[in-house]
């Protein structure tokens, strides 16, 4: 058996003591912490690896992502840089000269946000024409919930004038309220899209191999597939089975379209096989707050007919949800970006719900104050997309107005009141960036350099426990993960700084050096 030593650099434990001055690997498990002289004595074969300084600390949790959609992103036109409509129109039009095709293969693009274009406005399915007339072309918005089609694609996709809004979903019109402009938001884009023609399983393999090292680079050992859908799934089982995951992957399958998989593959339920593992549900019931679909008890900053976003189901569906989950004995994790959804939730896990369960609130972005109380009562764990203080905080600002844009993921609130939190990426919206997330947390800073919310600001120790210790408890794994003690496995991640020694606005400069899962490196920066 394989062992290894560390010393020479800050380990971190996330227990107390907070720091050990050597670590002992044993195969792919923790074996021991201590000085460096006694572990030797215990392990006098060992590999001895100085750290020369840097730190070394568990490796972080993913608590929430999509995996296979950060692959199927990697065979996209990028487009999270262009900051116009000119400059959207020009990157598609030298992708089609780039990859001529014949008229029926489709031109697809991720990323693009309005936020960012003067005027804020969406394309339309005439800009789209103007550059590439004769092919099918798709772009996403890269909070995933919308995304505009040329005329190509729409006809394609058989949207025409006399095609209704599907539920929870709009089709964007023209001025005669019936043709088509190409916009489709939430259920509109998710359901037309999905019939979009798709790659063989090696290529989607190979992206899936290719997202992995992404996560590696972040220093993430385990990660989410965060709504598992039956095309989804088809990949991951096919990765496990072929031994392509070196990662842990925990998926959470579509409770209204795919929950028999979890029947058929029992030897994945809640449990890992070949890596993968299924653990448990996923619903959401609202949209996006930086594209004004988030589900708001109080109207949107100048919507002068009073427009709160809406919801997507039923507060009896939601009841059903929640219950048929807890009649499974399976976790649920529930898309709540507005405080109206978060209520919905709130309500339905009061009303069928078990703590036991630790069902997930993801994103939590505009969760009150006053509903965090009840959080906590019902073991509802929050899950903040912190990040989006610097990726989209300007624009809650414009959405939302002063007063809630403050309180944007209210991590601080959250921890005074005893709600567990853990921080995620939501890949492919952003990269899973976890040392960013926690600079967000700590400084709760936006691009244009407004300070969001100075009473929700949290310490370095308090923000890498919402991706550590915390994380792993949300995974039912405290006992595996999360922490540095023996027993546990060898999840490691060694950072050139220690984020505990580092002033607070730096925080984002540090660097994953080496990511490590089970005692084997899979990542090493050169």
């Amino acid at each position: 058996m394989r062992h290894t030593i560390y010393y020479g650099g800050d380990i971190l434990t996330m227990e107390e003591p907070l720091y050990s001055p050597a670590l002992a690997v044993e195969g792919g498990m923790i074996g021991a912490l201590g000085a460096k002289a006694e572990l030797m004595k215990r392990y006098p074969d060992a590999e001895l690896v100085d750290l020369c300084g840097q730190t070394l600390l568990p490796a972080f949790l993913d608590p929430h992502s999509h995996i296979t959609a950060l692959a199927s992103t990697l065979r996209l036109l990028p487009l999270e840089d262009v900051s116009s409509i000119e400059a959207l129109g020009a990157s598609i039009a030298d992708y089609a000269r780039a990859h001529p095709r014949t008229g029926g293969q489709w031109i697809t693009g991720f990323g693009y946000d309005h936020n960012r274009f003067p005027g804020r406005r969406h394309p339309t399915r005439q800009v789209l024409d103007a550059v590439c007339p004769d092919r099918p072309v798709l772009i996403a918005h890269a909070s995933g919930h919308m995304g505009v089609a040329n005329s190509a694609a729409l006809q394609a996709l058989g949207v025409d004038a006399d095609t209704p809004d599907p539920v929870g979903g709009v089709i964007g019109r023209e001025a005669d309220g019936r043709t088509p402009n190409g916009y489709l938001e939430e259920a509109a884009f998710s359901g037309l899209t999905a019939r979009i023609p798709q790659p063989t399983m090696e290529e989607l393999c190979s992206s899936l191999v290719q997202a992995q090292n992404i996560y590696f680079e972040n220093g993430i050992t385990t990660i989410q597939d965060g709504i598992t859908k039956q095309a989804d799934w088809a990949l991951l089982q096919a990765a496990a089975e072929s031994g392509l995951l070196e990662a842990d992957v925990v998926c959470y399958l579509d409770l209204e379209h795919s929950r028999p998989i979890a029947e058929q593959y029992p030897q994945y339920r809640k449990r890992y096989h070949n890596r993968l593992k299924i653990g448990g549900y996923k619903i959401f019931l609202d949209g996006s707050p930086q594209g004004r679909t988030a589900w708001m008890t109080q109207p949107y900053e100048g919507a002068e007919d009073g427009y709160r976003g809406y919801p997507i189901h039923t507060d009896e569906a939601v009841r059903g949800f929640v219950a048929t989950a807890r009649r499974d004995g399976m976790q649920l994790l529930t898309h709540c970006n507005g405080d109206a959804a978060a209520q919905q939730l709130i309500e339905a896990c009061a009303s069928c719900g078990d703590p036991s369960s630790r069902n997930v609130m993801i994103h939590a972005q505009l969760v009150r104050r006053d509903q965090l109380p009840a959080m906590h009562h019902l073991g509802l764990i929050a899950s903040f997309f912190a990040a989006h203080i610097w990726h989209w905080g300007d624009v809650h600002l414009q959405n939302f107005g002063d007063q809630r844009a403050q309180a944007i993921s209210p991590a601080r609130t959250a921890i005074d009141t005893g709600v567990v939190y853990t921080f995620h990426q939501d890949s492919p919206v952003i990269r899973p960036n976890v040392i960013e997330t926690i600079w967000c947390a700590v400084n709760r800073i936006s691009r244009a350099g407004h300070l969001l919310g100075e009473q929700e600001r949290i310490s370095p120790l308090e923000a890498l426990r919402g991706v550590t210790v915390n994380a792993a408890y949300q995974y039912f794994e405290e006992n595996r993960k999360g922490s540095l003690r023996p027993g546990k496995l060898a999840d490691l991640v060694i950072l050139d700084q220690n984020p505990l020694k580092v002033s607070p606005d730096r925080l984002r400069e540090l660097r994953v050096m080496r990511t490590i899962k089970e005692g084997k490196t899979v990542y090493l920066r050169h």
